[in-house]
């Protein structure tokens, strides 16, 4: 069984900066692409950032490229979300998401077959 626990979510003021963080209860994490996915009420879930399992490797939604950066730390077994320029329309839920196939290229749900438990972020003015 892989468990995967986000935090560093919270209210955030608009402009502003936050730091996500996934821990995974796995021994081969550093075998596993990882990515974050996002949720705001009433939408659909979207594809936010993935990374290799590596590192070397990454992929991002046109809605945050420049603003977001995904990194991953395979030692501690940790995926981060470095948030910046947070806008109100980056209010969402936000989950990890590990892939067993590294598929870090994908944006599709699917393909990523753990998923954490979510984190709320809230952007305000």
């Amino acid at each position: 069984q892989m468990h995967l626990v986000e935090s560093g979510g919270g209210l955030v003021q608009d402009g502003g900066s936050r730091r996500l963080s996934c821990v995974v209860s796995a021994l081969v994490f550093d075998t596993y692409g990882m990515g974050w996915f996002r949720q705001a009420p009433g939408k659909e879930r979207e594809f936010v950032a993935a990374i290799s399992m590596n590192g070397k490797d990454t992929n991002y939604a046109d809605s945050v490229k420049g603003r977001f950066t995904i990194s991953r730390i395979n030692a501690n077994n940790t995926l981060y979300l470095h948030m910046s320029s947070l806008k109100r329309d980056d209010t969402a839920v936000y989950y990890c998401v590990a892939s067993g196939r590294n598929a870090w290229y994908s944006r599709v749900p699917t393909s990523y077959d753990h998923w954490g438990q979510g984190t709320q972020v809230t952007v305000s003015s």
